[in-house]
């Protein structure tokens, strides 16, 4: 209904508050509303369902966003992990169970403070029967594996998955605080009883990759963004992050399986059916943080059961999603390992797709500094020299490295979008450079490093876990607080995914609320959530820190609607169609760190005008 003809017309049909902002001044600092609404069918309820940063799920109407229940499940607000946020819930409808029973259509939520909940998706009451009165405790099992105290720097952050009736779940750890981490396990538990059904570490513990088989010697690898199900396959793909702790991996030698991978599990047993490392032996905090994309790819005249996974590092790979054969050839090709922390043994090669090509810049020399002034652009200079600089995979110094694209992408969580029509990837990417400097511990400073933001972006630094080192890090920026590197600092890209090739690109985002003098030229600037792609021909997408709402021309990328939010969007919209009006839905709570003062908690629908 919405198409390239009237979207210029799309105005607010409602407009709903969380309030889960106002409830919680005293973290407000740590609140990202990230949220994508799921619309349930008819027989669910037909509710429009949220979750706010707390897990606190909400079920609105569809067409006025007036709410009809809630469920809090009250979790724990101590900042042990970090921030707080829930970016959905999952919903399964249990085929075995009589029509009309209690919890026959149920919502699964997984929570900050390590709990799996499961609810009746019409009243949002408990199913008595899952778990012990509706839930699960995560959290003891992660403590069967680590000390009591380790479980702290872990949350459970995104929506579980659900394959047939078994709903998976994964989790987010800080990999800067501990030089071993949490264990990274995915589990899969019964969708009708909350019964573990099975457990999968996704770095593998054996002589053969140098990892002991001590679960508290190496950890992370887990899974911090949505998984993806392909039920009738019984298939869930699996992307990993590093391994503990970014920056250093002295004590994990060798590729660290299944570390940094696209992994394909059988649903129902959490057996490796595939998996593609996309990164050998990370030190370079370039997780695979993004949803795996499942998608009907064409070749040769025919349509290959796919699925697409972008990374960090801008790379796109793809591959059969039975067989984990790639749709384009993959190369290992050289890359230097000559570092200067001891013990470090870098891998000598990485892989590269050899289509598509790489999304952004990947190469960094004095020669590339920018400004807009000749002052801005002789400062930047004289920090890229200063550094290791050069290539994709330059490794860590403690003279400091630049990285180029920054550890947050290239491709980042929100991820892409696909358009089976014209067989398109869309997918926003940064390439904004940033360094990283590990240092000895004596230099940094004992009584900061206990503060939680030491050694985080742009702060002094922090201790690196129980490392040798310490490390500091940020983007590498002029004195007028701009990117070192001519713009754009952030793209929105479209892919053909037949011919491999970059069908279009523009620059997406502005820096009029980030820089101390406003400039609303479309430079780009980061951003945090993806896109969506309907059958009207159009990509909605908000994202940016400008408090801008988009919706662009697949064919071209042109900007065919702008608005400005409340605050900005940074979370992945989504569409439905009611009583025959079709609604675009935003969750707009600004961003912890690249928005700050709009953290906030609006849900905001758009729609064509009634005639």
């Amino acid at each position: 209904q919405i198409n390239r003809d009237n979207v210029g017309k799309l105005e607010l049909a409602w407009q709903y508050r969380t309030g889960a902002v106002a409830a919680n001044p005293t973290v407000k600092s740590m609140i990202d509303f990230q949220a994508t609404p799921t619309l349930l069918p008819a027989a669910a309820g037909a509710h429009l369902v949220i979750c706010d940063p707390f897990g606190k799920v909400i079920a609105l109407d569809p067409a006025s966003g007036k709410e009809r229940w809630s469920m809090d499940p009250k979790i724990d607000k101590t900042p042990y992990a970090g921030r707080f946020k829930c970016k959905g819930v999952a919903y399964w409808a249990d085929s075995q169970a009589a029509a009309g029973s209690v919890c026959s259509h149920r919502l699964f939520l997984a929570t900050a403070d390590k709990r799996l909940i499961a609810m009746d998706a019409r009243d949002g009451k408990r199913c008595a029967g899952f778990g012990v009165q509706g839930q699960v405790d995560v959290d003891v099992l992660l403590r069967s594996l680590v000390p009591a105290d380790g479980t702290q720097l872990t949350q459970l952050v995104s929506p579980p998955t659900v394959v047939r009736d078994v709903v998976a779940v994964s989790s987010f750890s800080n990999k800067f605080k501990s030089s071993s981490s949490v264990n990274g396990a995915i589990r899969g538990f019964d969708a009708r009883t909350g019964e573990l059904r099975w457990s999968f570490d996704p770095l593998v513990r054996d002589a053969g990759t140098g990892l002991t088989p001590t679960p508290q010697q190496v950890g992370g690898a887990n899974t911090w963004v949505p998984m993806s199900a392909d039920s009738p396959r019984d298939l869930l793909f699996v992307p990993t992050a590093g391994p503990a702790p970014n920056y250093w991996g002295v004590h994990r030698p060798g590729n660290n399986n299944y570390a940094n991978s696209i992994i394909a599990l059988r649903g129902s047993t959490g057996e490796v059916v595939w998996h593609f490392q996309t990164l050998h032996h990370d030190v370079w905090d370039r997780d695979v943080g993004s949803t795996p994309i499942l998608a009907e790819i064409d070749r040769d005249g025919r349509k290959v059961p796919s699925v697409v996974q972008t990374t960090k590092q801008g790379l796109v790979f793809m591959f059969n999603r039975e067989t984990g054969e790639p749709l384009f050839p993959i190369e290992e090709r050289p890359v230097p390992t000559d570092t200067d922390i001891q013990g470090e043994q870098l891998s000598p090669t990485q892989p590269f797709p050899v289509k598509p090509p790489v999304l952004v810049r990947n190469t960094i020399s004095p020669d590339d500094a920018w400004g807009f002034t000749v002052f801005d652009k002789n400062a930047c200079r004289k920090k890229i020299a200063s550094m290791r600089h050069g290539s994709h995979y330059e490794p860590i110094m403690t003279t400091g490295t630049i990285l180029f694209p920054q550890p947050g992408g290239g491709s980042n969580w929100g991820g892409g979008a696909y358009d089976p029509q014209r067989n398109l990837l869309i997918t926003p990417v940064s390439q904004i450079p940033y360094y990283v400097k590990l240092l000895p511990r004596a230099d940094v400073d004992p009584d900061y490093a206990k503060r939680p933001e030491a050694g985080a972006p742009m702060q002094p630094p922090g201790y690196l876990g129980d490392t040798p080192y310490g490390v500091k890090q940020g983007p590498l920026m002029s004195p007028s607080f701009t990117p070192c590197t001519a713009p754009p600092w952030n793209m929105l890209v479209a892919v053909d995914m037949v011919s491999g090739d970059i069908r279009w690109k523009i620059p997406f985002g502005r820096l009029d609320k980030l820089m101390p003098f406003p400039i609303p030229l479309n430079l780009g600037g980061p951003s945090a959530g993806g896109p969506i792609i309907t059958a009207g021909g159009l990509i909605f997408i908000g994202a940016t820190p400008d408090d801008r709402l988009h919706a662009y021309d697949v064919e071209t990328g042109e900007e065919l609607w702008q608005m400005r939010a409340p605050t900005s969007a940074m979370a992945t919209p989504m569409t439905y169609e009611l009583g025959g009006r079709q609604y675009v839905v935003f969750t707009a709570g600004g961003h912890s760190w690249y928005d700050a003062k709009g953290v906030d908690d609006h849900v905001l629908a758009y729609a064509l005008p009634v005639k």
